[in-house]
């Protein structure tokens, strides 16, 4: 059977609530939220008494999802969140925006920095990394014409 679809990515983090806020600035909504914890859950990810807070976040297209995670136990045990945009299995979220400019004036008010710089490539995106919340690397791109 051939794969139907992406239905999620998934973050953790350390300000749940923060990290909410940010996404929500950038246009995703918040379908829920919820605390994961109990055997099924122990069983999927391999992690013993697991205890966890999700935020579930969708793209204003519908197609997209972002699984936000909070461990409350066991504690996370390595912060990649710094890491620059060639370390090995770091990941990065690009998201398409209307208009480049604006996005980023919007994301600064709550705390977003530009890695470089904006850049255009060809005639067709302008593109730029950020830092979301907690030293996310996010990508914004605005497709031209």
């Amino acid at each position: 059977m051939p794969l139907q679809r992406m239905d999620n990515v998934g973050i953790v983090v350390d300000d749940l609530p923060a990290t909410i806020e940010f996404f929500r600035e950038l246009g995703l909504e918040l379908e829920g939220e919820a605390t994961v914890e109990g055997e099924w859950a122990e069983r999927v990810t391999g992690l013993r008494d697991m205890r966890v807070e999700i935020a579930m976040m969708r793209t204003p297209d519908g197609h997209s999802r972002l699984e936000l995670s909070r461990f409350l136990t066991p504690s996370p045990v390595a912060d990649h969140r710094n890491a620059p945009v060639n370390a090995l299995g770091y990941l990065r979220i690009m998201f398409a925006v209307d208009d480049i400019d604006e996005t980023l004036a919007r994301l600064r008010k709550r705390g977003a920095e530009l890695v470089g710089e904006v850049v255009q490539y060809e005639n067709v995106y302008r593109l730029c990394y950020i830092r979301g919340p907690e030293g996310l690397l996010i990508g914004l791109a605005q497709e031209l014409g």
